[in-house]
């Protein structure tokens, strides 16, 4: 798999060489070098604010969860990025797990609910997202289906290939998919893969990214797609008012989107600075303005009215921690338990 992609550099038209290896150890404090796993018009609106607000440098690769994590593993003796900003907090965990991150708790944090932080400071939520199917009602009304509100639902035979989900070892959002079945299923990560496995043949593709199955339901490749709502109602918002957000009765996963600091990071100074602002509320109220709809986690911050009420919609007892740990192993059970199996 080819972890290929673009550093934009905030403020700035066109794109810079990324991977440069260059000495930043005289620049510590004026720039800051991001990877990150939200949309890409978020990840260029923040890193452009952020530059605006505090007059430090700022770009980012962007990256799926997955694919952020591989390579903050692969520069752990010469670290690429110095901070790690969207995505779900599982894989945060992951990476803390691993020693790929330095906890730092902002000064910022302290208004931030316990719930969406790590007490250690390894990460801290900047957003909230809830898990959920996006439907094009054209195509499931030509089926004589209404779209889908129970995880039972997505195993209906007329729904064979016609359903568009990522691959959990590259998608934060597929993993929160996987993880929520494990939760749904008390724990038990082999009936959670019996689940994943019986959707299996109503699956057309594992996407790498999370949110692109909802282009492929709106351009009517399958009839429903397992992503986060947000991501559905950034792309009725485009143009294809044909969409239709759902969530499972029995209850959905939600991510927390994490920021971190990156173990070796070679700008520190700046790193910090980036992830105090990311906390305060002109930065969490940046997302609608670029169709980015999740909740913020600074309740101070503006909720926009396409974000959906949590209290709402029943969630499960999402534990990023547990999530985290369990990440590489249950994703190597997914890929030779499911994802390589037949589908006839």
């Amino acid at each position: 798999m080819a972890l290929t992609a673009l550093t934009v550099v905030a403020g700035t038209a066109g794109c810079a060489k990324e991977g440069s290896g260059a000495d930043n150890s005289a620049t510590d404090g004026h720039v800051v070098h991001v990877v990150c796993g939200a949309t890409e018009d978020w990840c260029a609106a923040t890193t452009k604010k952020f530059t605006e607000t505090t007059g430090v440098k700022a770009d980012f690769v962007r990256l799926s969860s997955g694919e952020a994590l591989a390579r903050i593993k692969a520069g752990k003796s010469n670290a690429e990025f110095d901070v790690w900003y969207g995505g779900p907090a599982d894989g945060y965990a992951a990476a803390g797990d691993e020693g790929l991150l330095e906890p730092y708790v902002s000064a910022n944090a302290s208004v931030i609910p316990n719930k969406y932080k790590d007490p250690q400071g390894v990460w801290t939520g900047v957003y909230v997202g809830a898990l959920g199917f996006c439907s094009n009602t054209k195509l499931l009304a030509k089926k004589g289906l209404e779209a889908p509100d129970a995880w039972a639902d997505l195993l209906d035979p007329k729904l064979s290939k016609d359903i568009g989900i990522a691959h959990p070892s590259t998608s934060g959002t597929s993993y929160t998919a996987l993880w929520t079945q494990v939760q749904l299923a008390g724990g038990d990560e082999t009936k959670a893969l019996e689940y994943m496995r019986k959707l299996h043949p109503n699956v057309l593709q594992y996407t790498k990214s999370g949110a692109a199955p909802a282009q492929m339901v709106a351009r009517g490749e399958v009839a429903v797609g397992v992503i986060f709502s947000h991501d559905c109602v950034a792309t009725m918002e485009a143009g294809f008012p044909d969409l239709k957000v759902s969530f499972p009765a029995e209850g959905t996963g939600y991510e927390t989107g994490g920021v971190a600091l990156v173990k070796g990071a070679k700008n520190p100074v700046s790193a910090k600075k980036f992830i105090d602002w990311a906390l305060t509320t002109e930065a969490q109220e940046i997302g609608p303005t670029v169709k980015a709809y999740q909740f913020p986690t600074n309740p101070d911050a503006k909720v926009s009215d396409k974000v959906v009420d949590l209290s709402s919609i029943k969630v499960v007892d999402y534990d990023a921690a547990a999530a985290g740990e369990a990440k590489s192993a249950l994703n190597k059970r997914f890929d030779a338990e499911v994802a390589q199996a037949p589908k006839s």
